[in-house]
């Protein structure tokens, strides 16, 4: 018997937790998208799996629904895999293990997958029941959305059918998203030179951080424990204590904020009063600065021996210790149009070294096109006068917010007669894959047709073929609705 086996709605629960058994982060989709497929199979449903991994179901309308416009639900088959420092699981081949906190369904030692396990589990349990009426379905499961939505831009939509689309991939319970930033990913690259030195190597840690989402949480003023490296190097250097730098890392993932790093340094003479007072001030500005957001902040030093290593020489360590401390990360401004909806923001998210290069990782995030060039543009001034060069790939487009919408009107109120209460209606700082589907094919508009109210308003378990989420489990959906512009149409 299953963990979740408990849970409702079962069916659910069932096909999460068979999820969670098969490890799928991103670009390492291949075993649940055969599964999906298997399932497809299985129920004798009409299916497609491309070559990255992308898969499209398609299910009849049950009696009665033959005439209603056909329904797309779609979701993403990869997850962010984050773990603790000492989680021995490898995320790219182990299982999940869930548990049941409370009213949580959580992960150990791990990121739990919800995001979107849980879109793919609702799919496939609708897909499975008998009892739940339909039109026509198409289920749309994608690969490697959450490193720059590669599946969706690569994948053909070009025979879906459907004509409302609804995007199971949210962060909350009770908000419906008519909005989404749109993205980049950056990486500044910094050549280094490694020179002979003799000293007391030494690792300095930086932990106890929060982390997050850099979408969802990066407005709340949580600090970057990548960028704080620039700040700690800059600190020894003001204190007067030597040191080279051995290695430097930090983070995992770009579209993480990270909450540790470390770099090792070479001390001549050891770890003197300068370096203990740097450390000193150090965490004093950190707790100052951070210590609401981030009360675990912590700086450790650890002896690691003596001896002649192979260090970034000085002019190579001064270049990454100016670029740690003048990227830009964080929040860059607030939009003006949705209050509180971050407008443009950045996250350096990795950081690593190999013998010849630093390598930073950014995600930009931004609903303005051009905040998010300008932001580009930055980053590569920046790496470019340090004597680096960047590389831009995993770009996708803003999903732009309507200030006025009737389908989104319908939606508000088929809620409040489900739940007798009206839903937050919001735009998100994260990137959708909505925004891709509107900007990759032109020809399609967002078209306000009135929803048949036997499609979405039903007391069933699921609501009916409108997904419906009483429990908090799943966190909300997005709605985009599609038809083919007419000849005479602009």
């Amino acid at each position: 018997m299953g963990v979740l086996s408990n849970l409702e709605p079962a069916s659910v629960f069932y096909y999460f937790e068979e999820i969670c058994s098969i490890p799928h982060t991103s670009h390492h989709e291949k075993a649940l998208s055969d599964y999906c497929v298997q399932f497809a199979k299985a129920h004798g449903l009409a299916c497609r799996q491309d070559e990255m991994g992308n898969v499209l179901i398609k299910a009849p309308a049950t009696p009665g629904y033959e005439k209603e416009p056909g329904l797309i639900l779609q979701g993403h088959l990869d997850m962010v895999g984050d773990k603790t420092a000492d989680c021995p699981l490898d995320l790219e081949k182990d299982a999940i293990h869930p548990v049941v906190d409370g009213g949580y369904v959580c992960a150990e030692g791990t990121t739990l997958g919800g995001d979107d396990g849980i879109a793919v589990a609702y799919a496939l349990a609708v897909l499975d029941a008998k009892d739940i009426p339909h039109p026509a379905l198409e289920v749309v499961l994608t690969v490697c959305e959450e490193v720059g939505l590669l599946g969706a831009s690569a994948m053909d939509f070009s025979d879906l059918e459907g004509r409302l689309l609804l995007n199971i991939d949210s962060e909350e319970e009770g908000v419906l998203t008519a909005g989404c930033a749109g993205g980049r990913r950056v990486e500044c690259h910094l050549p280094i030179t490694r020179a002979a030195v003799t000293g007391t190597a030494v690792k300095a840690d930086i932990a106890g951080l929060a982390g997050g989402h850099s979408g969802t949480e990066i407005h709340k003023g949580r600090a970057n424990a990548i960028a704080l490296l620039g700040r700690y190097l800059t600190l020894l250097s003001d204190h007067g204590a030597e040191y080279a730098v051995l290695t430097l890392s930090g983070g995992a993932k770009e579209n993480v904020i990270p909450k540790e790093s470390s770099v090792t340094l070479v001390l001549p003479a050891g770890i003197t009063e300068a370096v203990r007072a740097a450390g000193a001030d150090f965490t004093a500005q950190m707790k100052a600065e951070f210590g609401t957001a981030d009360p675990g902040i912590r700086l450790q030093l650890t002896e690691e021996g003596c001896g002649e290593y192979d260090a970034l020489d000085a002019n190579s360590a001064e270049r990454l210790r100016k670029a740690l401390l003048l990227m830009p990360w964080g929040v860059q401004s607030m939009s003006m149009d949705v209050p509180g909806l971050v407008e443009t923001s950045l996250n350096l998210g990795v950081a690593e070294m190999s013998g010849t290069e630093a390598i930073l990782r950014f995600a930009i995030r931004s609903s303005v096109p051009s905040a998010k060039e300008l932001l580009s543009c930055k980053l590569q001034t920046l790496t470019e006068l340090l004597g680096g060069s960047v590389r831009f790939h995993g770009d996708y487009p803003a999903w732009t917010y309507a200030r006025e919408s009737a389908l989104r009107d319908r939606c508000v109120a088929v809620y409040e007669a489900q739940y007798g209460a009206k839903p937050q209606i919001v735009a998100i700082h994260a990137g959708l894959e909505c925004g891709l589907f509107s900007e990759k094919y032109p020809d399609l508009v967002i078209e306000n047709v009135i929803f048949p109210d036997n499609v979405f308003i039903s007391k069933d378990e699921f609501g009916g073929s409108f997904i419906d989420y009483r429990n908090k489990y799943l966190d909300g959906f997005y709605i985009a609705k599609f038809r083919k512009k007419g000849k005479n149409e602009i």
